[in-house]
């Protein structure tokens, strides 16, 4: 009997991704690879396309969808199933989690006439809980990596096959995906993979997975020209038609001819890579270096079945805006189960999208419009919510929204939505357009990432097997290395925010420079731009007191600043009082940060944010031409304004990447004793 490979892809794009973004993933990778899947019979793969990504190629590229159908009809593809808009199983509510896989399962049984029986593990996120469920949408196997096992203390030679696993009874298979074939396809010789079958097939195994990102065969860096047009792939078929000990095989006829290997139970975890993503940077650099100095002293995988890192929901820890996106979608989801309306579940099931959650090599969180179309589905589930419910205006709910132990304030009004949170001293974290479902607060922080310190100071190349994997004639490399570099015009941006980035931040420092903020090398005094509140409710506004301190030369003045916010249908008010029994002046700061479409482009007063720097002004009016709506700021007191880009340093899968998360406006006054000034802003069209 042969080796039975079971080859499969897994292709995937953010709901609502640029159109142009995904036609390129189309010529580059998607159709290049079905065009040479239907020449080649010998050639069997499962498919995992996530579900937007299967309507939008059906309705704009009907040749690639017939093909897929074609496949289908030839017995070449086993199609696999997940959630239809691609959720993180084990991070949403199981009801969403069953009508995910269902609806999906149903667009496959539609368009392809089969049930799908496999699941693609989004992120292979895995923990047990989810097996019943799945289960009870017909699925009867999943896909993880070996490093789930290897987590679990197997040894990589017991993976060469298939495991059954239970929770509460229910029983599902799981097959492991091998590491080696991961990191060796499509990145090593054909000859070499092959080998590698080879060797597994003489030890006796019972079959080998890979399952991998379908871009990677041909819209990675370099992928195309090698998979295609250096023929890569082709050769890749024929060497294993030829081999005489391995064959092209789908799940669905391996679990009909061969038993599972033994029971097993996993860990809750991910993948290796994704347990050192989601730890806090200093914590994947300490575990970095720990695998290394554990795989000097063990030439196995040791390091990997004791060190095991973060999991996935850690990322919901580590960046507080993707906790709020995630928290928002939760709430939603309750709201959807109370009024059962079809357009609430297809809306929050669009916001339940991983990929704006969490960020490794690919962008992620990072990237501003995955942030946006989040809170567009957001925002439209909760106008239906309003539409179904018919609140008084404005609306004030009160709640631990987002699980942090301290309460929000989530004020609607007609057209406009604000929460604002305790926690960071009655800060405005939420500025939503419902009329064109935009968040003007989409802002993101700037904040250390392990990398960074590896585009700073890149280490030398070793010669070792990876280094052997960049030559040309050897291969190609992956996008999993250490070899980012960055230039000069991106390191000056390697700058980090010790609080988030949102708007009525109150700072206090002796004297105000527009540049120390920009850089954050500032001396703050106060104890106000990351500390808690009391929070105060009323029928006509909420009130946000904190008696904190300024602190200079070792000695503490108490300082107390109340904000009191009220509400119509344009938008909101703020009066702030600020009192402290100094001996000299300081300057107080309050921080907006604002986040539009195209941030290049944004105009303060029509003008160039640059001309209005220093200038004292009365209104502030901030917009561009791609962001629908314009944010008016009218300001007592004379303010002067300066502004600067909040700007990102990120890893991505084609090297790094700076990014525009947002505009921060800051406008100084002169304190003492007292100080008090108002701020309205609004929204205009």
């Amino acid at each position: 009997m042969k080796l039975p490979l079971h080859l499969g892809i897994h292709c995937h794009q953010p709901v609502d991704n640029f159109y142009h973004v995904v036609d390129i993933a189309v010529d580059q990778s998607y159709r290049p690879f079905f065009e040479l899947l239907l020449k080649k019979p010998a050639l069997k793969v499962s498919v995992h396309y996530s579900g937007w990504l299967f309507e939008y190629i059906k309705k704009h590229h009907a040749d690639l969808f017939g093909m897929m159908q074609e496949a289908n009809r030839n017995g070449q593809t086993e199609f696999f199933s997940g959630g239809f808009y691609e959720p993180v199983l084990a991070a949403i509510p199981s009801r969403d989690r069953k009508e995910q896989i269902k609806k999906l399962n149903g667009f496959i049984e539609d368009n392809f006439q089969v049930s799908p029986k496999g699941l693609w593990l989004t992120e292979r996120v895995w923990d047990s809980s989810i097996i019943p469920d799945c289960a009870d949408c017909g699925i009867e196997y999943v896909i993880v990596d070996d490093y789930h096992f290897i987590a679990a203390g197997f040894y990589e030679s017991m993976l060469h096959g298939h495991f059954k696993t239970e929770q509460d009874g229910r029983e599902m298979l799981i097959f492991p995906i091998s590491e080696k074939l991961r990191y060796m396809i499509p990145f090593r010789p054909a000859a070499d993979v092959v080998q590698y079958l080879g060797d597994i097939a003489a030890e006796g195994g019972k079959s080998l997975t890979i399952f991998d990102d379908g871009e990677k065969f041909g819209l990675w860096p370099k992928t195309h020209e090698w998979v295609y047009e250096k023929g890569w792939l082709n050769s890749f078929v024929d060497a294993v038609d030829k081999s005489g000990h391995s064959e092209f095989a789908l799940f669905r006829d391996t679990v009909q001819a061969v038993r599972p290997a033994q029971i097993a139970y996993l860990p809750t975890v991910s993948y290796f890579e994704m347990g050192e993503w989601s730890l806090f940077s200093e914590r994947t650099a300490k575990m970095e270096k720990f695998v290394k100095e554990t795989e000097k002293l063990h030439e196995d995988d040791t390091a990997k079945v004791f060190v095991k890192g973060g999991i996935w929901k850690n990322f919901l820890v580590k960046y507080p805006e993707s906790n709020r996106i995630h928290k928002r979608t939760m709430k939603l989801s309750k709201d959807a189960d109370r009024l059962k309306d079809a357009r609430l579940y297809e809306a929050l099931y669009k916001a339940q999208c991983n990929d704006v959650l969490w960020h490794g090599i690919f962008g992620g969180l990072y990237l501003p419009n995955l942030r946006n179309n989040a809170y567009r589905f957001i925002i439209e589930g909760e106008k239906l919510v309003e539409e179904l419910e018919k609140p008084s205006y404005p609306s004030v709910s009160v709640d631990d929204f987002d699980f942090d132990g301290y309460e929000e304030a989530y004020v609607r009004t007609p057209e406009l939505n604000f929460m604002f949170v305790s926690v960071d001293g009655g800060q405005l974290v939420s500025i939503e357009d419902k009329v064109n479902c935009y968040n003007f607060q989409n802002t993101l922080a700037r904040r250390k990432e392990a990398y960074h310190e590896k585009m700073l100071n890149p280490a030398e190349p070793e010669e070792t097997e990876e280094t052997e994997e960049t030559a040309e004639d050897d291969g190609i490399a992956t996008i999993h290395n250490d070899s980012t570099e960055v230039n000069e015009e991106l390191t000056k941006h390697l700058i980090y925010d010790w609080h988030n980035k949102n708007s009525f931040i109150d700072h206090f420092v002796h004297r105000f420079d527009a540049e120390e903020f920009r850089n954050m090398s500032f001396g703050e005094m106060g104890d106000f731009a990351n500390r808690p509140a009391e929070m105060d409710v009323k029928t006509d506004g909420i009130t946000f007191t904190r008696t904190g301190g300024l602190y200079r030369y070792d000695q503490k003045t108490p300082c107390t600043v109340t904000k009191e916010y009220s509400f119509d249908e344009k938008g909101l008010k703020l009066k702030l009082k600020a009192s402290a029994e100094l001996d000299e002046e300081l300057d107080y700061v309050m921080e907006m940060n604002l986040h539009f479409n195209d941030l290049e482009n944004v105009l303060i007063n029509g003008k160039d944010p640059q001309e209005s720097e220093g200038q004292a002004l009365t209104k502030v009016e901030l917009g561009e031409k791609h962001t629908p709506s314009k944010i008016s700021l009218e300001i007592s007191n004379g303010a002067k304004l300066y502004s600067y880009q909040v700007m990102t340093v990120s890893q991505s899968e084609s090297g790094a990447d700076l990014t525009r998360q947002g505009i921060c406006l800051l406008f100084p006054f002169r304190f003492r004793k007292n100080l008090e000034l108002e701020c309205r802003l609004t929204l205009g069209r």
